[in-house]
């Protein structure tokens, strides 16, 4: 697993690549060079992409992007994607008026 410590080791500069702007969450619409940059930005767990970037929040919660996210940020991080800590699983949630809400007595 990545340690607080890990961040302090030299992961070298960000430099662009040719396929940085292949979409790799749909939901969110966050390319490849975008999470690239955020390890080299000092981004370095799952948890941490998830609430910077946002990817996995979308409607699939993560089952089309995870693997991609993983994998990109284990090779910026030289690292196997085994030693990237899983984020946190969460019930999707939908927005819900308060209107709506109060109609139906608080029993959704």
């Amino acid at each position: 697993m990545v340690k607080v410590n890990d961040r302090m080791r030299d992961i070298g500069e960000f430099i662009p690549a040719k396929d940085d702007d292949i979409l790799i969450c749909r939901c969110e619409e966050i390319t490849k060079g975008e999470i690239r940059r955020a390890v080299h930005d000092g981004i370095f767990t799952m948890e941490e992409m998830r609430r910077y970037l946002r990817n996995g929040m979308g409607l699939c919660q993560g089952q089309t992007c995870g693997k991609l996210v993983k994998n990109i940020m284990a090779k910026e991080l030289k690292i196997s994607p085994l030693e990237l800590e899983p984020e946190t699983s969460r019930a999707p949630m939908r927005p819900i008026e308060m209107e709506i809400y109060a109609k139906d007595g608080g029993n959704v």
